[in-house]
């Protein structure tokens, strides 16, 4: 229309310009020249008719009602009428079609949700951006799943959680680690253990998979947010971006695991609570009844590793182009940056920064002792050591040397020693035992001297002694070894090639000049006279 009364201004309108319009519009043509006659007198969009709007004070009327139309259409009538009991004028009160009318009309659907629902329903509604698909090892994200599926566990129904990296390039899963109860630390490290590590067994549920990352994205959740967990990816250099709360979106990749984890896996296991049911259990309205036999706990960690296999290896995606996470891991020529193992056992373990002392009784910890079998021996006076652990497991502790940072080894409570641990300390004492005695046999056979037995009255001779030739002999092969090494092979320099060799100019200058005729007379004569 803007053309339109452009043309029109400058005389230059006509009837195919209209009839253009009209045919890309699918209008008539006199449909247009009214539109021009509309934009000539100042109106060049649609007609507003009035109507009956959702304003602020209904919208938030609407929220305090939680979205009941009828109850604030009753609350507007009884305004009206006593405002008219008292004599004012009011604005007329619009019927509850009207009103229903509006509200589909001035709300989308996500505020529509909301009034009911709040912030969590109109997120659904929400469009969300997409991250550029990056490279293997770019960024990776972790986060807890509360798995909804009762297993048993030493007699007991427990519902399991597991705690899972996913790499977002290749969406390959490169380690996980599950636990009966709330995860904490110990979990994160333990998955994280295993992230980094690779292991090149076709056959094992990572494979090749692992490596460092150049980022990790987590929730606020306090187990992330940990000082242990950052200082285990402070040490090798990975920088951790924490995500805002209650924002699933900005971690979709995770999150995605998490929703195909629960219906291609939990749905198909006894015991799972979020099945659709008529039966309900007293007291509680959404959980399903399943008189199933329950998993053991051990089960249910074998059929999710086997599942971690056939996510990682054999289910393919649109978004990967058809191929499986694994085919799209090998096809990315992105080099990886493997983790030392030493590194890697030292630094996903807790430190609480203290250094003890190694002492006969062991390593004092927690208000125990805690001793290992490699300690007989290395229980120097005043030796300091390092004590690393998995955070909630006081069953065993790792040992380091305070100085250089050495591994030393494990140790274990010593009040609350296993057969197996016993058996090693013993056998470990014996072999040290062992050792030395051999060490002092040894010593005494050098230094012991024998004598032959004597059947007079004489001196016995020493057995091993060398006789007087064997000696001679001895002698004179170290006086020449001492002259061979003495021995200066360019004192005398060589003698000078004929002549009618080709010889480097730089060789010929090292030898001797080469002898006249009748030289050696010359010089014989020379020492007679």
């Amino acid at each position: 229309m803007p053309r339109l009364l452009a043309l029109d201004g400058r005389g230059e309108l006509t009837t195919k310009h209209a009839e253009l319009v009209a045919k890309s519009a699918g209008v008539s043509l006199r449909t247009v020249w009214r539109w021009l006659e509309a934009g000539r007198r100042g109106r060049t969009g649609p007609v507003e008719r009035e109507r009956f709007r959702i304003t602020d004070e209904l919208h938030a009327r609407l929220v305090a009602w939680c979205g009941n139309a009828a109850a604030v259409h009753r609350d507007l009538v009884r305004e009206a009428e006593r405002a008219r009991a008292h004599g004012e004028e009011t604005p007329g009160v619009p019927s509850l079609a009207t009103l229903h009318r509006a509200i589909r009309r001035d709300l989308n659907p996500g505020q529509r949700v909301a009034l009911a629902g709040g912030e969590s329903a109109r997120r659904r509604h929400d469009v969300h951006l997409r991250r550029p698909r990056q490279w293997r090892n770019a960024c990776w994200e972790v986060d807890h799943k509360h798995v909804p599926v009762e297993v048993l566990l030493d007699g007991e129904l427990v519902f399991p959680w597991v705690t899972w990296f996913i790499d977002c390039a290749t969406e390959v899963i490169p380690g996980a680690a599950i636990t009966p109860h709330q995860p904490s630390r110990d979990a994160i490290l333990a998955a994280l253990r295993i992230a980094l590590s690779r292991d090149e067994d076709p056959t094992g549920p990572y494979g090749p998979i692992g490596g460092l990352p150049s980022l990790v994205r987590i929730d606020r959740g306090a187990d992330f947010l940990s000082a242990t967990v950052s200082d285990a990816l402070g040490h090798f250099a990975v920088p951790v971006q924490d995500l805002p709360a209650y924002r699933p979106d900005l971690k979709g990749s995770i999150e995605n695991l998490n929703r195909c984890a629960q219906k291609m896996l939990c749905a198909s296991l006894p015991r799972y609570t979020h099945a659709p049911s008529l039966r309900l259990r007293p007291g509680a309205r959404s959980k399903h009844v399943d008189e199933a036999a329950p998993l053991p706990f051990a089960e249910f960690v074998r059929l999710l590793l086997e599942w971690i296999t056939w996510w990682n290896t054999k289910h393919t995606s649109k978004a990967l182009g058809g191929r499986t996470p694994l085919q799209t891991w090998r096809a990315d020529p992105t080099p990886i940056e493997d983790v030392d193992r030493d590194l890697l056992h030292r630094f996903t373990l807790a430190d609480d920064g203290r250094t003890r002392t190694l002492t006969a009784s062991g390593v004092r910890w927690g208000n125990r002792y805690y001793a290992g079998e490699w300690m007989h021996g290395e229980a120097e006076v005043g030796r300091k050591v390092r004590v690393r652990f998995i955070p909630h497991h006081d069953h065993e502790i790792e040992v380091f040397d305070a100085v250089s940072g050495k591994y030393l080894g494990p140790a274990h409570p010593s009040d609350a020693a296993t057969d197996e641990q016993r058996r090693a300390h013993r056998r470990r004492k014996a072999a040290e035992k062992r050792r030395l005695a051999r060490a002092m046999s040894a010593a005494a056979e050098q230094t012991r001297t024998r004598y032959a037995a004597v059947t007079e009255a004489e001196t016995p001779q020493q057995l091993g002694a060398l006789s007087e030739a064997e000696a001679e002999r001895a002698a004179e092969r170290e006086r020449i070894a001492d002259a061979a090494e003495l021995a200066l092979p360019d004192l005398i320099p060589p003698a000078a090639p004929p002549e009618d060799w080709v010889t480097p100019a730089s060789l010929r200058g090292q030898c001797r000049p080469a002898e006249r005729p009748g030289q050696a007379d010359d010089d014989e004569r020379g020492v007679e006279q």
